[in-house]
């Protein structure tokens, strides 16, 4: 199948990044190749370094982008090896990074990745098909609370009981094996009449796609490290597409531009801390509806900005 994947908020993404051309830039999740492209045509001297877990989109990245060969290191890791990998390649601070935290639309798309409950396919979700666990594994061998808990957690799936009783009832005969197993469990989960909705089951596939590739606790991590392989002026773009990845964001970047972190009770500071960044946008930036009429994937993305001090 096609690599396949338009890039969400793409133009303001390189606005943001306040690209110089003889610049050191990191794309934190390459995909497709689309931002790293703006980027790379924009270098002259500069040098990109595209990190991908996803050995297929770094493949067709370093397809689509051979014309930039030169300017370029492909690095088939996680972006929370960020530091250890700059370390690797000699490079100790950079003048820019990207992070795109959605999942590929050829991820979604390619069936026999098994991420979406519109292609019957084994259940997979791995974005790194080397590591071990799967959404088979978590759907089969997580008992019944942590599989509520998990639903609830990062996907707010109201039904999270209800549907983790049944995954653990259907199991008791036969493994949960597919896509569509999956599905036919959410949606007689819910009323007739909410049946036929067609994102019945986003919430669900979502949450289990986050467990698998543990992206939320590699979050916070990463981005302080981000931040610490920042140049002065240097700027970190961030485009999450979930409620608690945008609160991890927000909150680490609010740290980072405060300059005292005491409580309000003290009066005096006491803890020295002083901002290391500031903030680009205030609020984060939203797609515009002609992107959104073009990329409905891209609804719920969110941008934010900041620069190193």
């Amino acid at each position: 199948m096609e690599f396949k994947h338009i890039s969400v908020l793409k133009e303001e993404s390189i606005v943001g990044l306040n690209i110089k051309p003889d610049g050191i830039y990191v794309d934190c999740t390459t995909g497709g190749g689309g931002h790293s492209l703006e980027i790379a045509k924009r270098l002259t001297t500069g040098r990109l370094i595209c990190f991908d877990k996803d050995t297929d989109a770094l493949s067709f990245a370093q397809d689509r982008l051979k014309d930039h060969a030169d300017k370029i290191t492909f690095v088939n890791r996680n972006f929370a090896d960020i530091d250890d990998v700059l370390k690797e390649l000699d490079i100790d601070a950079v003048d820019g990074i990207l992070a795109d935290l959605g999942v590929s639309s050829y991820q979604i798309d390619t069936a026999e990745r098994g991420f979406s409950f519109m292609r019957d396919a084994r259940l997979d979700m791995r974005m790194d098909k080397s590591q071990s666990l799967d959404a088979y594994q978590v759907v089969n061998t997580y008992s019944e609370e942590n599989l509520a808990h998990i639903m609830f957690m990062y996907g707010e799936e109201k039904n999270s009981k209800q549907i983790a009783r049944k995954i653990v009832k259907f199991r008791e005969n036969k493994p949960l094996e597919t896509t569509f197993e999956l599905k036919d469990i959410v949606v007689s989960s819910y009323p007739p009449k909410f049946q036929n909705k067609p994102s019945l089951c986003n919430k669900v596939f979502q949450a289990i796609r986050i467990e698998v590739n543990n992206e939320l606790n590699d979050l916070p991590i990463a981005v302080e490290k981000m931040l610490s392989k920042l140049k002065k002026d240097g700027r970190l773009c961030i485009i999450t597409f979930h409620p608690l990845e945008d609160r991890i964001v927000k909150t680490t970047f609010k740290t980072h531009a405060t300059d005292c972190l005491c409580p309000p009770r003290i009066p005096k500071c006491v803890c020295g801390h002083k901002a290391d960044i500031r903030l680009i946008t205030k609020h984060p930036i939203v797609p515009e509806d002609n992107e959104l009429l073009a990329n409905s994937r891209s609804g719920s993305a969110k941008l934010r900005i900041a620069e190193k001090l």
